[in-house]
């Protein structure tokens, strides 16, 4: 019998690092041709997808804005759709135009706008102004801008693991910069486990999840892309109703069935805060989480059963311990 091995690839994406590993019996040269196949996958929905891409579909949508529709296949307009779900099921704190805020707010600077900054972006944050119909997606007034960066990278995740799961991969985890899903258990039996970022220390985990079977498990941080200023930490997880960081969360991990569904609940609960989002939590199936509070509270769902507090020594990478 053929010896299993574990292989694994990685490679920049989403202004990141995508990953996956995998066991395989079938030979070096199957495994490497599946590998960079899943790689190619990610690029596509990439390329597709990204605003800051001239040729992708969002930015042919954006530049249309206010005078036509855009012919769009079926994955987009799904898509497209989970996005406008998403801001309903927030109240509007997330928005799929809350990207046009991004002309003021510049994390790499540094630079805090002004009220004044934001009050006269604030109307073109409008989700009410995207229209899908007929298999077209159509921004109704000029100077909207659609962002798919919601929900565009938990979608790549998933596109990855099916394709594993079309190679009949059995065992395998997948991690596009810190959204992962994972097939069956590790090579050696025992349940995958991902590390949860210590949001005072990225250098540490403060917990990890365990996960058996098909996953998918989701973190929505205020360290991502953040400055200080004046004391104040500024984050790039903007609440679309101010045009302002959400407050009172350092951090929120979902698990879920799919990256992507992992990765809705964990934006809606990061942006509706400590109690609104664990009543989300509690109340939609099949979804657990745990949030870290700006305090460093954490704050486990009542069925986060495989969750397990780690000791502040325990480093974050690599996160599959």
């Amino acid at each position: 019998m053929a010896e299993r091995v574990i292989y694994s690839l990685r490679f920049p994406l989403m202004g990141g690092w995508g990953s996956v590993r995998f066991v395989d019996d079938r030979g070096r040269e199957r495994a490497e041709s599946i590998a960079l196949a899943v790689e190619d996958e990610a690029r596509r929905v990439e390329v597709k997808y990204s605003r800051y891409r001239e040729g992708s579909v969002v930015s042919e949508i954006n530049r249309s804005a206010g005078r036509t529709p855009v012919a769009v296949d079926a994955e987009t307009e799904r898509l497209v759709l989970a996005a406008l779900d998403l801001a309903g099921l927030t109240g509007g704190r997330f928005d799929p135009t809350v990207g046009v805020l991004r002309r003021i707010w510049d994390f790499r600077a540094a630079r805090v706008p002004s009220a004044a900054e934001v009050a006269e972006l604030l109307p073109l944050v409008d989700a009410s102004a995207v229209s899908v119909a007929d298999g077209t997606v159509f921004l109704r007034r000029a100077g909207v801008e659609l962002d798919l960066g919601g929900v565009g990278k938990e979608y790549a995740v998933d596109r990855a693991a099916e394709m594993l799961l079309a190679e009949e991969v059995e065992a395998a985890i997948v991690d596009f910069a810190g959204d992962v899903r994972t097939i069956g258990a590790r090579g050696d039996g025992r349940p995958w486990a991902i590390g949860v970022v210590d949001p005072t220390d990225r250098s540490r985990c403060r917990f990890a999840v365990r996960t058996v079977g098909g996953s998918g498990v989701a973190t929505s941080g205020s360290y991502e892309r953040g400055f200080v200023s004046e004391g104040v930490r500024y984050h790039h997880i903007l609440d679309a109703t101010t045009g302002w960081p959400a407050r009172g969360l350092a951090s929120v991990t979902t698990v879920a069935g799919t990256a992507f569904e992992a990765g809705r609940l964990a934006t809606a609960v990061f942006l509706l805060g400590r109690d609104a989002g664990l009543a989300l939590l509690e109340d939609t199936p099949n979804v657990e989480g745990a949030l870290i509070t700006e305090d460093g509270e954490i704050l486990p769902s009542s069925g986060m059963l495989d969750f397990t507090d780690l000791p502040g020594s325990i480093y974050a990478q690599p996160p599959y311990l």
